[in-house]
């Protein structure tokens, strides 16, 4: 690993002089909070096990305390910021504060859920403190558009570092846990307080690390086909998956006929799933189509 460099980091007092100097002032419209503590971007860098030889891809930088601590142990780093003057102004600051590494630097100037290739060898590690209002779907495209991500850890809203590393059967297991668990395997990897932050957030955050499934979810639909299922069984939890998917299949008889096939009771909720499940009833849609059409149900 390189060598720390102990005034490369951000501290709260350059933080506040670098926003200042460029106007900034965090948005809530951009979920902004900026780390002003270079012992927690450190320690996300090393619970993320950031190695020498990695491409690590940042999401939504900011002021770049994060991204001086990954310049530290990978080696390439590419950020992605949707901020014009934030994605103006961060190349400046890596090479005024770490210049032996600015080469490996790349900035990106787009929406993260617009960005469909990067600069460079492919990413081999996603980590970010990640926009609370959008971090869900970001992480997921990201996951999906960038196959050579091995590993991921993310900060986000301590409410949903949970539902992302829940486990079926709990009370916040759901979309995002299911098709967080899609592409990898998912665990809550800390907390972190709101004192490091400025502004200091109103919510808990914490990190929630993803490794790459090492064989993918063994199933002939598409990823497309089991997200559509998954999407209906939670779109009313309450329900058992007999009404819940009765308009995915067609009716209630054709989501039984489905469930039926795939192994699943009718009567049980979406909560109780797992993404191998909801993949074998993605599988059977057929079956309820036949059931449907009253034509006889292939076993």
């Amino acid at each position: 690993m390189n060598s720390p460099t102990p005034d490369a980091l951000l501290g709260p007092a350059e933080v506040r002089e670098l926003a200042g100097a460029l106007g900034v002032r965090p948005t809530k419209q951009r979920g902004q909070n900026f780390v002003i503590d270079a012992n927690t971007v450190r320690r996300i860098v090393r619970t993320a096990g950031v190695r020498e030889d990695d491409v690590v891809v940042e999401v939504g930088p900011g002021l770049g305390s994060l991204t001086l601590a990954l310049l530290e142990a990978a080696d390439r780093v590419v950020a992605v910021e949707i901020d014009d003057v934030l994605a103006g102004a961060l190349p400046a600051t890596v090479t005024a504060r770490m210049p032996a590494r600015a080469d490996r630097f790349a900035l990106v100037h787009s929406d993260a859920m617009q960005v469909t290739e990067l600069p460079g060898p492919g990413p081999t590690a996603l980590v970010a403190n990640l926009p609370y209002n959008v971090a869900v779907p970001v992480l997921l495209h990201m996951l999906d558009t960038f196959p050579t991500i091995e590993r991921t850890l993310v900060m986000v809203q301590a409410e949903v570092a949970d539902r992302l590393a829940a486990d079926p059967g709990s009370k916040v297991y759901g979309v995002p846990s299911v098709k967080a668990n899609w592409y990898a395997e998912v665990k809550r990897a800390g907390s972190i307080g709101r004192n490091v932050f400025w502004p200091a957030p109103n919510v808990d955050s914490g990190l929630v690390a993803l490794t790459r499934r090492a064989e993918p979810v063994a199933t002939t639909a598409s990823r497309r086909e089991v997200f559509a299922v998954v999407d209906a069984a939670f779109a009313q939890r309450r329900k058992t998956l007999r009404a819940a998917l009765a308009g995915w299949a067609g009716s209630p008889v054709a989501a039984e006929a489905a469930l039926v096939a795939a192994g699943v009771s009718p009567q049980a909720r979406g909560e109780s799933l797992t993404v191998e499940e909801f993949a074998r009833i993605a599988e059977n849609r057929d079956a309820g189509n036949a059931a449907e059409n009253k034509e006889p149900v292939q076993p």
